[in-house]
């Protein structure tokens, strides 16, 4: 601060912005507090992205866990809403980044937010666990909760287009080898799985966990809150999402709509009627 007491132009520069992620001037450049030639090659993608999220590095396991978790939601194909959008984007003949940003626009509470609500879910229940409440008894006042809301789906349960989630179950099974070699502890695929029982003795079937919910059993055992949960999935998906833009831009098609040129959606609204005064004598 100058002798006056004001501070100079420099020091309210740098307050301006304020940042403990990223350290950086000519020559340099550290992500929180590595310089960034020590982490290439050293720190792998879902390394860098726990470093950047968390503050520190992760375990060898712990980015590996991450990564399965990533890698398991990269693409659901053109029906899912996002994917589809992103190609006909790129028929539309806008650059990769804005059919990949439409795509990603749409990830919203119902397409890309389960994840999310999973991990709240299961959070609420690990709160009552550790309050002293047994796990079933903590299911089961949470699942009363949430149906008494009048909420149609469980998050993290079912799926429209699957009987049974196929990555669902491959990913509780890597849960729980990365449990048993005690990188985490298991206790948010002991709730996922509580919840699944819970809900299938109500309903008087089984309704599978699914992508959402498996993929948050791993977040919260990894120890990231629930608004990141969402953040992770766009990250997964934008894999998805660029090859999709990458192909469609390969293709000739030009202007493709959502559906087929033959196929009219159904109008709802008033039937012909003619314009008013048209038809009428004249006065």
């Amino acid at each position: 601060m100058s002798s006056s007491g004001k501070k100079s132009g420099r020091e309210r520069g740098e307050e301006w912005w304020q940042t403990g992620i990223i350290e950086m001037s000519p020559g340099v450049i550290r992500l929180r507090g590595y310089e960034i030639q020590d982490l290439i090659g050293r720190a792998n993608f879902p390394a860098m992205i726990w470093l950047m999220l968390r503050g520190e590095l992760p375990s060898e396991d712990q980015a590996a866990l991450l990564g399965i978790a990533l890698g398991a939601a990269v693409d659901h194909g053109p029906q899912a809403p996002s994917i589809a959008i992103a190609r006909m984007a790129a028929t539309c003949g806008v650059g990769i980044n804005s059919a990949m940003a439409s795509a990603i626009n749409v990830l919203g509470d119902v397409h890309g937010g389960a994840g999310e609500q999973a991990l709240s879910f299961y959070g609420d229940i690990a709160v009552a666990i550790d309050g002293g409440t047994v796990l079933d008894e903590a299911v089961s006042v949470r699942v009363d909760r949430f149906f008494a809301e009048e909420r149609r789906y469980v998050p993290g349960l079912g799926h429209r287009f699957h009987p049974v989630d196929p990555r669902a179950p491959r990913l509780l099974e890597l849960t729980r080898e990365f449990a048993g070699r005690g990188v985490i502890n298991g206790r948010f695929a002991d709730i996922a799985e509580a919840v699944e029982a819970e809900v299938a003795r109500r309903k008087g079937k089984k309704i599978p966990l699914n992508i959402d919910g498996a993929t948050a059993v791993i977040y919260g055992e990894l120890g990231f809150p629930p608004p990141l949960t969402r953040g992770l999935f766009v990250l997964s998906r934008s894999v998805g999402i660029l090859a999709h833009t990458w192909e469609q831009s390969q293709q000739s098609e030009r202007n493709k709509g959502p559906l087929p040129r033959e196929w009219l959606w159904a109008y709802t609204g008033t039937p012909l009627r003619p314009f008013p005064g048209d038809g009428e004598a004249g006065g």
